[in-house]
């Protein structure tokens, strides 16, 4: 590693290479992850490169020498993807963050993978373009690719896979591969693209996207919509998307979450502690209002206690503000307790049963007297429950509750993580979910891409069986 360490100083410049303890900790972990960083889970180093040809050339020293690699964009996953297992070193693309060509005409951007994804769309909007997924701030386009991320817009615009066109990849042995040219379609050979997106750093380590982008709709505004149990909610979610109303999100807050955003008092309103539908509507003025209008009648069938809609912009922010704000007000419960942490999951099934994994879910973290929230994007089945515990007295416990929940999902044929990724945290649900035989598929294609398995190695799928104990029963 220290020999190696010269080889980089000369490629990137010794400005951009760092052992700070602080830098490599932060580049292993961070205190939303659901993965608790083992104590040697830190990177050798971290090396920061500033383009497609230093990415390479830092490939071809770690393909020589051995050694492990993992990359970092935004750091705002949350299922253990860069912890630093085999140490390594942590490729930060942060000097990588340039938006190289808009195509406002053909609606495709190429950029790099440190582009913020809220930046792309400030930038797009001057062309009155954007780019619909929108998982959480601070998530950047190399870190949104990795995981296969969706986010708020899923429902009407589909996820991450859906809206990538080409990739620039580096390969574990320092080869530069391109997966696609810039059209729309294409029947040219495998889809490396896609298998790229929600590879999560283990098959390559991606330098660019040509990504598609849409134009902004005329208009666009928001609903909410207050019910008495989680049960009516659900029910009224299955009946907008069985009457097929184009509407462009909907999401979910339980009671615990509405009572954390209202105690946190991230939002300028006051909302009811209830369970709470959020409907985003996107189209031309009168389309919307009509969506709105069949909206109303079909949550005042289903039971809702209260519907208001935006009638301004300003409303239209104030209103879908406490969407946003959801994991930083449950977070804020344990402010000020260093043992205090959050795990953040997801799992999505067929949306029939949504309201069954939503009540018994919700049911159980009630009973296990954990602060437990349920929030979701529930027009595509997905949802995420957000838990407060105690790092010292409560992970065990914790760990059960998400255990069980993926275990439900996986029994209703739904699946682990509907877009958070696999990481460490969820592989071991692979096996159950899609069969022993198809995670050794898996395994086959991540050793034909990288035989040495430098490359984020231990995510997604193991390379080595587990410890014994180390696996939940399942």
């Amino acid at each position: 590693m220290e020999a190696a360490w010269t080889d980089f100083r000369d490629i990137v410049g010794k400005e951009n290479i760092t052992v700070e303890k602080s830098e490599l900790e932060s580049h292993a972990g961070s205190s939303w992850s659901s993965h608790p960083a083992a104590p040697g889970d830190v990177p050798f180093c971290v090396v920061k490169p500033g383009n497609t040809a230093e990415v390479s050339a830092i490939m071809k020293i770690c393909h020589e020498r051995k050694i492990p690699v993992t990359a970092y964009s935004g750091g705002t996953s949350l299922e253990g993807h860069f912890a630093a297992t085999r140490g390594g070193i942590c490729v930060d693309f942060s000097r990588m963050d340039k938006i190289l060509q808009l195509n406002a005409q053909d609606l495709d951007v190429v950029v790099q993978p440190a582009v913020g994804w809220e930046l792309l769309n400030e930038e797009l909007a001057k062309s009155n373009l954007f780019f619909p997924p929108d998982p959480g701030p601070g998530a950047m386009i190399g870190g949104m690719v990795g995981t296969g991320c969706s986010g708020t817009n899923a429902y009407r615009y589909g996820t991450m896979k859906d809206w990538v066109l080409s990739l620039t990849v580096v390969l574990a042995d320092g080869t530069v591969i391109k997966t696609r040219q810039r059209p729309r379609k294409s029947s040219a050979g495998y889809d490396l693209t896609r298998m790229f997106v929600g590879s999560e750093g283990t098959l390559g380590l991606v330098t660019e996207a040509t990504l598609k982008v849409t134009v902004k709709p005329q208009h666009t505004s928001v609903a909410v919509c207050a019910f008495n149990s989680v049960r009516a909610a659900a029910d009224c979610v299955f009946k907008v998307v069985g009457a097929g109303v184009p509407i462009a999100a909907i999401e979910i807050l339980d009671d615990v979450q509405m009572k954390c955003i209202n105690d946190a008092g991230m939002t300028s309103k006051t909302w009811k502690n209830a369970p709470t539908l959020f409907f985003k509507f996107a189209g031309t003025p009168s389309s919307v209002k009509e969506q709105i209008g069949q909206v109303q009648t079909l949550a005042k069938k289903s039971g809702s206690t209260s519907f208001e809609f935006a009638k301004s912009e300003q409303e239209k922010e104030d209103l879908w503000q406490a969407r946003k704000e959801a994991l930083w007000s449950v977070m804020a419960q344990g402010q000020g307790d260093d043992d205090m942490s959050v795990w953040t999951t997801d799992v999505a099934v067929p949306i029939s049963r949504l309201p069954d994994i939503i009540e018994e879910t919700k049911d159980e973290i009630a009973k296990s007297g954990l602060l437990g929230s349920i929030v979701g994007h529930v027009g595509d089945g997905n949802f995420h429950s957000i838990i407060l515990y105690n790092k010292k007295t409560q992970h065990a416990l914790a760990s059960h509750l998400v255990h069980n929940m993926v275990k439900r999902a996986i029994e209703m044929e739904g699946t682990a993580t509907g877009e958070h990724g696999v990481g460490l945290v969820k592989r071991d649900y692979l096996p159950h979910e899609l069969g022993a035989d198809t995670v050794a598929a898996m395994r086959r294609l991540k050793l034909a891409f990288d035989p040495q398995c430098l490359l984020n190695c231990d995510k997604i799928v193991r390379v080595q069986p587990p410890r014994q104990g180390e696996v939940e029963e399942w």
